[in-house]
């Protein structure tokens, strides 16, 4: 992926250049970023895991041709050119199939790998750090690298097949949990500079071992933890001095940057910081559902006030007994019943977002939207519920139509990444402390 090596190479030329990445399959999400992107005149980066997009569907039902075509689908929609469309995979290696024995779930692994490639994912984070039925816990990373670069060679095989660019590739295993801890946190531990190298050099020895040298300049991107966390309700601030020796050591690698996960609600300069100290890759994805499920939750209320006691979509209700009938999604992360209701829509793990392609829940919202649709909020309303929203279509830049308030609502977390992703100079003269 041409974009992402010279995004690197001009970030180590001392550009405080970055990329951030969309982890969601909401179709909302997806056309919210791609609107952001055009207008900035960048790529978007969408990326799937491998529990969202695999060969036997993931939890979106979705094989990663499907998901390929369901992403350039949005893409026509708003305009934006699909060689503008940079597409990634995530967490790629046996992560699906952990209670199966390695070699059974690796097989699984290197078809998964296969499939990605071939429908054009040309940035691939291989994982493999996760332990298979019959291994060692934790899993040493010898054995995490050899792993990582025996799907490495089936992903350069694909490519080969499939032609194309070339794809990239991420490693490393201090990934923060996806979707953010399940418990309460007070402080996380940043990666040690020692372990940076240990994790560099023991896949980049695996590359050469399997004959990969020639992809190895390919590795763009190092997996760390710059302590950046959120739990249900508290987030973990960057603090650059405590990841200065972590930033100070990457500079010492002439082609990678770090990727970082979990970066969803940092603060705007929060995020520029890390793009500066060479956290050059931002994953983003639960922040972006949750301004969704903030902006649903407010039309839901504006529905209510229009009404004024008239029977209408009972749209949060709705969700709420869903999710109350079917606690597949929340069950083992939502433990206290006392909260188990404030959890379920306001937690920052976002589990509500796996609902939303319920059909009960499409259903009335549908109802809601075509409400909103035919009887405009009056601009009172926007402005005690949505806010933002109602700056905007004051200043002439939103309409006042439901799908864009919501789009607007995922688009302001956006910018934030955009800012700071692209605002090189400004990033240069943030202070240290």
């Amino acid at each position: 992926m041409q974009y992402l090596l010279n995004l690197v190479r001009r970030h180590k030329a001392g550009e405080a250049a970055g990329i951030y990445s969309v982890c969601s399959a909401h179709p909302l999400v997806i056309e919210a970023a791609m609107e952001v992107a055009a207008a900035a005149g960048e790529p978007v980066l969408i990326e799937a895991t491998s529990n969202q997009v695999n060969q036997d569907g993931g939890y979106t039902g979705m094989t990663p041709a499907a998901f390929r075509d369901f992403v350039h689908g949005i893409a026509d929609k708003v305009g934006l050119a699909r060689e503008r469309v940079l597409l990634g995979g995530d967490h790629l290696g046996p992560n699906a199939w952990q209670d199966q024995p390695a070699d059974d779930a690796m097989a699984k692994a290197e078809l998964l790998i296969g499939q990605y490639v071939l429908a054009g994912f040309r940035k691939i984070h291989l994982d493999c750090s996760m332990s298979c039925a019959g291994d060692p816990v934790p899993l040493p990373d010898a054995i995490v690298a050899r792993r990582a670069a025996r799907l490495c060679a089936v992903a350069e095989a694909a490519w080969k097949q499939s032609g194309g660019e070339a794809p990239v590739y991420i490693v490393g295993t201090e990934v923060p949990v996806p979707g953010g801890a399940h418990e309460d946190l007070a402080e996380l531990a940043v990666t040690t500079p020692q372990a940076a190298a240990a994790t560099s050099a023991v896949h980049r020895a695996a590359f050469a071992a399997a004959g990969l040298q020639a992809a190895w300049p390919r590795v763009v991107g190092l997996v760390v933890q710059p302590g950046v966390e959120f739990d249900h309700h508290k987030v973990i601030d960057y603090r650059p001095e405590k990841a200065r020796e972590l930033s100070r050591f990457i500079e010492g690698e002439a082609t990678l940057v770090y990727e970082a996960h979990s970066t969803d609600y940092q603060i705007r300069d929060s995020l520029a910081a890390l793009v500066r100290d060479h956290f050059a890759i931002l994953k983003v994805g639960p922040g972006l559902t949750f301004a969704l499920r903030e902006t649903l939750w407010a039309l839901a209320d504006i529905e209510e006030e229009m009404l004024d006691g008239r029977p209408g979509s009972n749209f949060k209700n709705v969700v709420l007994e869903t999710m109350r009938a079917e606690p597949g999604y929340w069950l083992k992360y939502y433990g206290d019943p006392v909260r188990v209701r404030f959890d379920q829509q306001y937690s920052l793990s976002d589990r509500i977002r796996y609902y939303w392609p319920h059909p009960a829940i499409q259903q009335a919202q549908t109802a809601m939207i075509d409400y909103l649709e035919r009887h405009a909020p009056p601009l009172t309303l926007l402005s005690q519920y949505l806010p933002a929203q109602y700056e905007a279509v004051r200043a002439g830049r939103l309409r006042n139509r439901p799908a864009d308030l919501l789009k607007e609502g995922v688009a302001k977390v956006l910018r934030q990444y955009m800012d700071a992703c692209t605002a090189g100079a400004a990033t240069k003269e943030l202070e240290t402390c």
